[in-house]
């Protein structure tokens, strides 16, 4: 067998299209990654590369090789990071909404509970319910999904306007008339609300916000009314600084995680078992 760093060198110049770009994710020189793919060519008695140097194109062993080897070090990796003693990757998305209004300020919990676990979070696009790379995403799905294989819901959804006290006194005859802050990632927010309230929007001026985050602080300031999901306000209104003069009505939806296909593991399996605990914290919403 051709030694194993001639094949990672390999492997890595075929994925990344050049020397330089395979030695940076290696950390050696380019030189080396030149020299074990040379020796890897001498070792087979073929050439896995053609054309000038400055524009090397896979031969056709170079293609037969590349796939079994790239799957090979990724089968490797995998189940390396599952058994190192060292700690766990957990690669996880969310709406940014629900990671900067929820998720996130409740992390050092599982931080400190799991110290093992290395959890890295990306965005994840507002309609998006998939991430490449992600071992799971969180966000509000209708509660059909909840049934999919590796959905799993931690709280259920309710929905209702909120605004600050001083708003609330200006607007005290009629909430509705006051001035309407909209989500771009949630337009349909108020239009659900009204539905399930038996509520009918008098006209308003809307103000269109790019993130459900944006229109809640912008509630917050004053600036008008808006339509949250109650575990996203809830510390607000506690604490006095949001009230919800119509308190909140259950949708159907819920805040869940979603497993990607074949993932799993004891990182994902206790972020899973976090979240849920940390779902049944969640105080009951006021009805109003």
């Amino acid at each position: 067998m051709p030694s194993l760093n001639a094949l990672r060198a390999f492997e890595a110049m075929a994925r990344t299209g050049r020397a330089t770009l395979a030695a940076e994710e290696l950390h050696v020189t380019h030189s080396a990654v030149s020299r074990q793919v040379k020796a890897l060519e001498d070792i087979l008695g073929t050439k896995l590369f053609a054309g000038p140097k400055h524009r090397l194109e896979l031969t056709e062993a170079g293609r037969e090789l590349l796939p079994a080897l790239t799957g090979a070090f990724d089968q490797i990796a995998s189940a390396v990071r599952r058994v190192r003693t060292s700690g766990e990757d957990l690669h996880v998305a969310v709406n940014a909404s629900v990671s900067v209004k929820w998720l996130i300020p409740r992390l050092s919990g599982f931080a400190q509970a799991h110290p093992n676990v290395r959890l890295q979070l990306a965005e994840l696009p507002s309609h998006a319910t998939s991430y490449r790379g992600a071992h799971a995403v969180v966000r509000i799905v209708p509660t059909s999904r909840l049934a999919e294989p590796g959905a799993t819901g931690f709280i259920q959804n309710h929905l209702g306007p909120v605004m600050s006290p001083e708003l609330a006194k200006r607007w005290a005859d009629a909430p509705l008339r006051g001035p309407r802050l909209a989500a771009q990632t949630h337009p349909q927010g108020w239009p659900i609300w009204a539905a399930l309230a038996g509520e009918e929007l008098p006209p308003a001026p809307e103000q269109p916000f790019a993130h459900l985050h944006f229109a809640l602080d912008a509630a917050i300031a004053g600036l008008g009314v808006a339509v949250m999901s109650w575990p996203l306000v809830a510390d607000y209104v506690r604490n006095g600084r949001l009230v919800a003069p119509y308190g909140f009505r259950k949708a159907e939806s819920a805040f869940a995680l979603l497993a990607a296909p074949g993932a799993g593991g004891r990182a994902l399996e206790q972020f899973k078992a976090w979240l849920v605990a940390e779902g049944t914290k969640t105080p009951p919403p006021p009805r109003g």
